[in-house]
C-alpha cells in the first residue's frame, strides 16, 4: 500500500530533524567552517543525498538554524518587554534554560551558533534585528 501524504511529510520531518539535531551539535563544536556536509549527514544517520535535498547548501542550513535561535531569542526579548515583573521574567527565563540544560545540550548550543553567525560578514536579518535590539537597550 501506498504512503499517505501524512506519512511523507512526517518522514520528511523526521530527517529534518535529524539533521538539524546533528548540525547543531557539528556546529556548536567545529564551527562553520570546520563542518562539512558529509559529517552533518553520518551524525544524522543519513544519505548525503537526502542532505541535500533538504538543503542545498551547508549554509543554507545554517542560516535556517540561525533563525530559529533568532526567533527563540526574540521571544524571550518580548517576554521582557512585557507587564510581568522582570523578577518573574527573570525566574521563568532561568526555569526554562535549567530545564533544557537537564534535557540535552542545544540550549547552549544554539547560543555558540548565534555568536558564530554575530562574527558573520552577512549575518542573517533575524541576527542583525537582535543586534540592533541590543544596541539600542
Amino acid at each position: 500500500m501506498p504512503r499517505t501524504k501524512e506519512q511523507y511529510e512526517a518522514m520528511r520531518t523526521a530527517s529534518r530533524n535529524k539533521i538539524h539535531s546533528a548540525a547543531i551539535k557539528l556546529f556548536a563544536i567545529k564551527g562553520l567552517a570546520g563542518t562539512n556536509v558529509q559529517d552533518i549527514a553520518d551524525l544524522a544517520g543519513i544519505s548525503i543525498g537526502l542532505m541535500y535535498r533538504h538543503y542545498k547548501t551547508k549554509d543554507d542550513l545554517f542560516n535556517e538554524l540561525v533563525s530559529y535561535a533568532a526567533i527563540g531569542l526574540e521571544t524571550i526579548v518580548e517576554k521582557f518587554k512585557g507587564d510581568s515583573s522582570p523578577a518573574e521574567v527573570m525566574e521563568q527565563f532561568a526555569v526554562d534554560i535549567l530545564n533544557d540544560l537537564k534535557k540535552d545540550d542545544e540550549f547552549a548550543r544554539f547560543l555558540m551558533i548565534m555568536n558564530q553567525a554575530s562574527t558573520m560578514e552577512n549575518p542573517s536579518s533575524h541576527v542583525q534585528n537582535l543586534t540592533k535590539q541590543s544596541e539600542e537597550w
